[in-house]
């Protein structure tokens, strides 16, 4: 029940911010339920590989190429998802940024349930 509650709040900050930024489009809620769920597969399966082949560049300048590999995975879901575009790469990296930043406050307010053995 956490990981769908955590969906749909990460689709209601797409669709937040696709309707605040002027660069993204998003044409309904099915769209932005479908990108938070490629976003999250992309940075499950993708994410990891380019971040360790683009290690030494993350080192050089001080993780700021993780704001990069970001924009490049909102890119990715915007290939992979009909409904969701994207106008270009610096749009790209300030939903990116915004996403990281909303996303968080979001999720905040699920609260995590702890066993007690």
């Amino acid at each position: 029940m956490n990981i769908i509650l955590r969906i749909l709040l990460t689709a209601l900050a797409v669709f937040f911010l696709a309707s605040v930024l002027p660069g993204v489009r998003i044409e309904n809620y099915i769209a932005a339920i479908t990108v938070a769920l490629v976003i999250g597969l992309l940075n499950i399966f993708v994410r990891p590989v380019i971040v360790l082949l683009t290690f030494p560049v993350t080192i050089i300048s001080l993780g700021l190429f993780l704001f990069v590999i970001n924009a490049g995975i909102i890119l990715l879901a915007d290939k992979f998802v009909d409904g969701f575009m994207v106008a270009g790469f610096w749009h790209a990296l300030l939903f990116s940024i915004l996403l990281s930043i909303l996303r968080p406050f979001l999720l905040s307010f699920v609260k995590e349930k702890t066993e007690v053995n």
